[in-house]
């Protein structure tokens, strides 16, 4: 009897942690469908991917041409995702910063949680910097440091939704990067604010 009550009580708790989970998602997919943020996520690493691996140098210099106008798109469709995402509500902007969900975290450890809509302006900065290349890297080191800067974005989004640990273990099997590499390999400003806020 014992033992069913258990089972009882936690599928109770996984049920309201994924009714949750499907909150945020619904919410901050609403917001990010309106922009072309993925899309174009997707055609600046392809990008970088043709760019590094051209041998003929004239071909590489105008693969490296062409991606300026998309990353700088891509900085402005972020821009504008943050500036939407602002008028989410503030409680349900709030996410756990525990390693695993739980439901109504939130309500119960108040400090423990974050806002993403502070975490959205973070990695915003940090991707506008990288794309205007302030700190005059060369096109190899701004690529690298740009894609870690948009991985690491898309983490807190996945964070937001479900959980760091989940984010995390997606990052590990798309893209064979652990959180920990993510956060070394973007600038210093995004990391040092990042860090902030999240602990």
């Amino acid at each position: 009897m014992a033992l069913f009550v258990l089972a009882l009580a936690l599928g109770g708790l996984w049920f309201l942690n994924l009714r949750e989970q499907h909150q945020r998602i619904r919410l901050l997919a609403g917001v990010l469908g309106q922009f072309q943020v993925e899309k174009l996520m997707e055609t600046v690493a392809d990008g970088y991917l043709r760019a590094l691996g051209e041998n003929d140098a004239d071909r590489r210099s105008q693969v490296w041409n062409m991606l300026g106008q998309a990353e700088t798109t891509l900085c402005a469709q972020v821009q504008s995702f943050v500036e939407a995402f602002d008028k989410v509500d503030a409680a349900a902007a709030r996410f756990s910063t525990l390693p695993i969900g739980l439901p109504f975290a939130a309500q119960l450890f108040a400090s423990s949680c974050a806002d993403l809509r502070a975490l959205l302006h973070i990695h915003a900065q940090g991707i506008a910097d990288v794309v205007t290349n302030a700190a005059g890297l060369s096109q190899r080191d701004k690529a690298y440091m740009l894609t870690a800067e948009l991985l690491l974005l898309q983490h807190s989004c996945q964070w937001y939704c479900r959980s760091k640990a989940v984010a995390s273990a997606r990052m590990m099997a798309r893209h064979q990067t652990p959180h920990a590499q993510l956060l070394a390999s973007v600038s210093a400003p995004t990391r040092k604010a990042y860090r902030q806020l999240l602990g």
